[in-house]
């Protein structure tokens, strides 16, 4: 067999040519369609997963003592419950 793209001869039973790579024949089944990409949608979680870090670390050593503000631990508990509903969410949504 001659290969369609570079002219090599090749073995007949070949599924790709050993010199420039090319395929044989043409492929059974069609490639995967390719995944959306993350638009400012898909930022939100990212960002406030980073606000909820970056309060966490501060107040983190306040929290131990139990002197961290009320404001910031209901900010964080908010944060986590929100993160928490936006992935069950992402899971239960047919793609």
């Amino acid at each position: 067999m001659i290969c369609r793209n570079c002219g090599t001869e090749i073995a007949d039973k070949a599924l790709i040519c050993y010199r420039c790579g090319h395929a044989t024949a043409d492929p059974v089944r069609a490639p995967a369609p390719a995944q959306r990409a993350a638009g400012p949608a898909g930022l939100v979680v990212p960002v406030l997963g980073l606000v909820a870090l970056v309060l966490a670390g501060l107040f983190l050593g306040q929290a131990g003592a139990g002197q961290a503000p009320r404001e910031v631990s209901y900010a964080l508990a908010t944060l986590a419950a929100l993160l928490l509903g936006w992935w069950l969410w992402r899971r239960r949504r047919p793609r």
